[in-house]
């Protein structure tokens, strides 16, 4: 046990005491020493009265103190947690003190909530009525386009990515050698036409010779005819004896000369018949000679206009490779074509089809001018997957199969395309179709 003075008074520390009971005397002296300046004494009178009480302690000695510790040590408690209870608990902030304390959190959770609140409402009203996809771009038919004759450009009067309208002028080919085939063919037209009028001269003597022919036949027939009367007289005569056998005779050869003659005068008519099919023959090849030189000056004509390559559709000219005076054979590329006709293709997933028809309107985002919202409709749907109509499609009887969701091509045509901004294929585009 140790003893200590504090402002004159002992206070026996016992070692063997808990620690609890040491705290409580050294509170309970406290009290002591501040409750004469709460009872209003003076410093010097409230000093007298504590050497009085310290006075009176030593006096009793350390028995004095037993039986006090004696009806403390039932109320010991070996758990110093105890001795927290002792102590005056501060009161639990309310909601009110706690948000003022962390009034920054609060704000940012405030805010972070109406925004969920407010996307979500949004996204329940508008967005969910609407499919949209970031695969998608602007297609266009382009092609190439060059020359059907071979020859020296003489003139490309186009550039780069200059707008042309249908019928334009985009190249001229060197034209003098197409031009001389034309006049050749024109003068063989004029042969083909001469031969075909000499054939029909001809058709025409030679029914001339066949009317000829045939009168001479005639006139053979009639002779034949008076021969054989002839010859039936001289017979009567003969047999009556009036006539003389050299008149028969004379009847006989005459009458044999005439069928002859007769026989000459039908094979001339039948050659001058066969004389005529042979020339409307000839006449017929005469045609079709015409035909076939017509046909050249025609060719030669078409080749003479292919010397200028125009534009077969409004567009813009793209990747120009002709130049002046360069030689370009038949069919080599002069230049690339976009038509103004474009729309856009949008791939999305067959996820997204389940209520996608043609008709519905959509929104249009080009990636270039985000500024600018352009509107549209679904066109079609393609009828099969991009995957399908691809060069290799995907085999999946074979191996191990993975199922992948796959992209159905929409196309998308735009109401009007602004004139002021150039739009080509390829370009990425954001559209939103209105499916519900």
């Amino acid at each position: 046990m140790v003893s200590r003075v504090f402002f004159g008074r002992a206070i026996t520390n016992d070692g063997d005491a808990p620690a609890w009971r040491n705290q409580v005397s050294a509170r309970r002296l406290g009290s002591r020493r501040e409750r004469p300046m709460q009872d209003g004494l003076a410093p010097d009178q409230s000093r007298e009265r504590l050497l009085a009480v310290d006075a009176q302690t030593r006096e009793r000695g350390p028995s004095a103190e037993q039986p006090q510790r004696a009806k403390q040590a039932p109320r010991s408690n070996p758990d110093p947690s105890l001795d927290t209870k002792e102590q005056p608990q501060k009161p639990a902030p309310s909601l009110r003190e706690r948000l003022r304390q962390h009034w920054l959190v609060a704000t940012l959770g405030a805010v972070v909530l109406i925004a969920a609140l407010v996307g979500g409402l949004l996204y329940w009203l508008e967005v969910r009525h609407y499919e949209s996809t970031d695969d998608a771009f602007v297609a266009a038919r382009s092609f190439s386009v060059a020359s059907k004759v071979g020859g020296y450009v003489t003139d490309i009067p186009v550039t780069d990515n200059q707008h042309v309208k249908a019928g334009d002028l985009l190249a001229k080919i060197d034209e003098r050698d197409y031009r001389i085939a034309v006049d050749q063919a024109d003068a063989q037209v004029a042969v083909s036409k001469a031969n075909i009028d000499n054939v029909e001269a001809q058709i025409v003597s030679q029914q001339e010779q066949i009317k000829q022919a045939e009168a001479q036949l005639e006139q053979a027939q009639a002779q034949l005819q008076f021969s054989q009367e002839e010859f039936k007289r001289a017979e009567e005569l003969v047999e009556k004896g009036a006539g003389t056998v050299q008149r028969q005779q004379q009847t006989r050869s005459d009458l044999q000369a005439q069928q002859a003659n007769t026989e000459r005068a039908k094979t001339a008519v039948s050659a001058a018949q066969i004389g005529i099919k042979t020339l409307q023959a000839q006449l017929e090849g005469a045609r079709a000679q015409l035909a076939q030189s017509q046909a050249q000056l025609d060719q030669a004509k078409l080749n003479l206009q292919y010397t200028s390559v125009l534009a077969a559709q409004s567009g813009r000219v793209v990747k120009l490779s002709g130049a002046k005076g360069t030689f370009v054979t038949a069919g080599q590329s002069l230049m690339m074509f976009v038509p103004d006709e474009v729309w856009v293709v949008a791939n999305y997933k067959e996820t997204q089809l389940n209520d996608m028809r043609p008709g519905q309107p959509v929104e249009i985002r080009i990636d270039a001018y985000p500024g600018r919202k352009l509107t549209g409709h679904v066109d079609s749907v393609q009828p099969g997957s991009g995957a399908a109509f691809s060069l290799l499609p995907a085999e999946n009887a074979t191996g191990n199969y993975v199922k992948v969701v796959q992209r159905v091509p929409v196309k998308i045509v735009v109401d009007n395309w602004p004139a002021d901004l150039p739009v080509g294929p390829g370009m990425s585009v954001v559209p939103w179709t209105r499916v519900r």
